[in-house]
């Protein structure tokens, strides 16, 4: 708990005046959009208490706080995992703070793999709902002021939002799969065998975040907007080894339709 009050503390030292309408989360290989933000201001993660450096190629370490499409937004740049040895506490800390500074609107994004076998990756697929395989809950332990015991996950990525990020991707011609994302602890890739059993449970992607934010956001009354970037074929459907160069790689190629995508969306949100 005292790392959830000392990391706000710092922030909101940090932001001063500023105060953010949206968050967004930036996952592997999908950090140049931080690049993007006007009047950026940043902050190290080393600077604010109960922020671990992440380790994993791909991710940056700091927020970055500033004017998107004209509107004041917070971008994460770079994530923590369970997979790293975090605690669920540790990797929701953020959407803590975040819901904590009055932001009601969060955005996140990853890379996943295609479980789908129609995909041709990279492309970018709308979060529909999740299926939540971590076997970890951030909200377990007793109840911290402001969350709700037990929250209603029968929409967790807003309808609303998800109509709004369609409408976007027409007007832009941005070709916008949606689907059912698949957590999974990781951090090593999934056999054919969970691939084909993930494809029996009505995953259309698979991943190793953002499951564990959602969870949080809706605890806390967030509205919630998930979009995996699928970079590769899952196991027993791509024809080659996985790799996360190619994961990184793939982020890359379709990091301007992302960029584009959650412009339009923060343009029109407000």
């Amino acid at each position: 708990m005292n790392q959830h009050r000392d990391a706000l503390a710092r922030i909101r030292q940090w932001l001063g005046d500023i105060q953010p309408e949206a968050a967004i989360v930036l996952g592997s290989g999908l950090g140049g959009l931080a690049a993007t933000v006007e009047q950026p201001q940043r902050i190290g993660y080393a600077d604010i208490p109960g922020f671990p450096i992440p380790k994993v190629a791909g991710h940056g370490g700091d927020l970055v706080a500033g004017q998107l499409e004209g509107h004041p937004v917070l971008l994460q740049s770079g994530r923590f995992h369970l997979y790293e040895g975090h605690p669920p506490d540790t990797v929701a800390l953020p959407v803590r703070v975040f819901a904590e500074l009055g932001i009601r609107n969060l955005v996140l994004t990853n890379a996943a793999g295609g479980v789908r076998p129609g995909f041709r990756p990279p492309a970018l697929m709308l979060i529909a709902d999740h299926i939540n395989l971590m076997w970890r809950n951030p909200i377990t332990g007793p109840v911290i002021e402001g969350e709700t015991r037990f929250p209603d996950m029968s929409e967790p990525y807003d309808r609303g939002l998800r109509e709004l990020a369609r409408e976007v991707a027409l007007g832009e011609s941005l070709l916008l799969e949606e689907g059912v994302y698949a957590a999974l602890l990781g951090p090593s890739y999934e056999t054919p065998a969970e691939i084909r059993m993930l494809q029996r449970l009505g995953a259309d992607a698979v991943g190793m975040s953002t499951v564990p934010e959602v969870i949080v956001a809706r605890a806390r009354g967030m509205r919630v907007l998930g979009v995996s970037t699928i970079t590769n074929l899952a196991a027993g459907i791509s024809p080659t080894a996985l790799s996360h160069e190619e994961v990184l790689a793939a982020g890359r190629q379709v990091a301007r339709d992302l960029e584009r995508l959650v412009r339009g969306i923060v343009r029109r949100l407000y």
